[in-house]
Parts: structure tokens; sequence; C-alpha cells
């Protein structure tokens, strides 16, 4: 599914290494067909986010519901508003997985109420915190360190001293990696 797909393998270095199968002594790979192509693209999207086949067929289903052009866009809003995937754009876990599970442990405020669902789908405005309880945990340690070298999206904000994250505005998809126009055809069939 190519580099990108789990959170360690974004960086430079696993895309320069990545070599074709000829290489590694394999076979020559055989032509993708538009549907290989779509699959393996819905493919890299769930494990992207973690999430399952049902799940995707939820936000696809609800991204083409919704009125107005941009239905592409609207799945990558919801994909992305989820609180697992927030609370790792805000740099406070090393994955998806790692958030995933810092959420349903309950570690995480948001406008004053404890959220256990990772799916949990935000807007902008919301107000994320770190339970008083859990901000002494070991997974918190060293936060300061951790978030020293790490750039937010501009979407979303976190205060250190305060604990707490903000978000912004709706995320805009800036992502290369994924095709969400394939995955929408792939279930348009």
């Amino acid at each position: 599914m190519g580099a990108g797909v789990y959170d360690k393998c974004q960086t430079a270095k696993f895309a320069s290494s990545a070599k074709g199968p000829m290489a590694m002594g394999g076979r020559r790979p055989k032509a993708a067909t538009e549907y290989g192509a779509q699959l393996l693209e819905k493919q890299k999207v769930r494990f992207s986010y973690g999430i399952n086949e049902r799940q995707l067929s939820n936000y696809v289903k609800k991204a083409s519901q919704l009125k107005g052009a941009g239905t592409a866009e609207k799945l990558y809003e919801s994909l992305e508003s989820r609180l697992d995937n927030i609370v790792y754009r805000m740099g406070l876990g090393a994955s998806r997985r790692a958030t995933r599970q810092m959420v349903s442990h309950g570690h995480f405020v948001v406008n004053n109420r404890r959220i256990t669902i990772p799916s949990c789908e935000l807007k902008p405005g919301d107000i994320i915190k770190v339970r008083e309880g859990s901000k002494n945990k070991k997974i918190f340690e060293n936060l300061a360190e951790k978030l020293k070298d790490y750039n937010s999206p501009e979407w979303v904000s976190f205060d250190l001293g305060k604990m707490e994250g903000k978000i912004l505005a709706k995320p805009k998809n800036n992502e290369t990696f994924l095709d969400l126009n394939a995955v929408l055809e792939f279930y348009s069939r």
C-alpha cells in the first residue's frame, strides 16, 4: 500500500527507500485495474485512520448525501473531525492507534464532558482538555519535549500550559497521499 499508510512510515526516509518488487527479487507486478486501484485507495484510507469497513462506508454515505459540491472534501472533513484523529493532530500521541486508546481510556474532556468514544465527531470551536486526573499520567510526561518539534495543522491549536486544545476551523485537505475520489468511486459501484 505504500510507505505512508502507517504513521512512523510517513517520513522522507521511508518514501525514498521504497523499492519496487523487482529490486527485492519478486515478480514483475501486473498492471492494476481501475477496480484494483480504487480498492487499494480505500484500504489506505481504512488503515491510515484505523477504521473498519462499515465505518468508512457510513462516512462515504454521509458525505455523498450532504448538499453542495466537494464530496471528497466532506469525506475528508468527517474523517479528520474524529476525536482520536484530532488528538493525534495536536501531537499528543505517537500514532492514531495510541490516541484512539488514550481517548477510549477516558483521558480527554470535550466541552467539559468526558468522552470515551474515539469516533466522536467534533466541530470548530470545540475545546479538548486533558482530564485533571490524567495530567500526571506517564503518557503525558515530557509533553513539552514531544511537542517542541511538532507542527500541528493550522486548523487545531494546543496550549501546553492549560493542557487544552481547540479546533479553530474545518480541516482542509492538503494530503497528497490519499485519493478520496477513488474511494468515492469505489463505493459508487
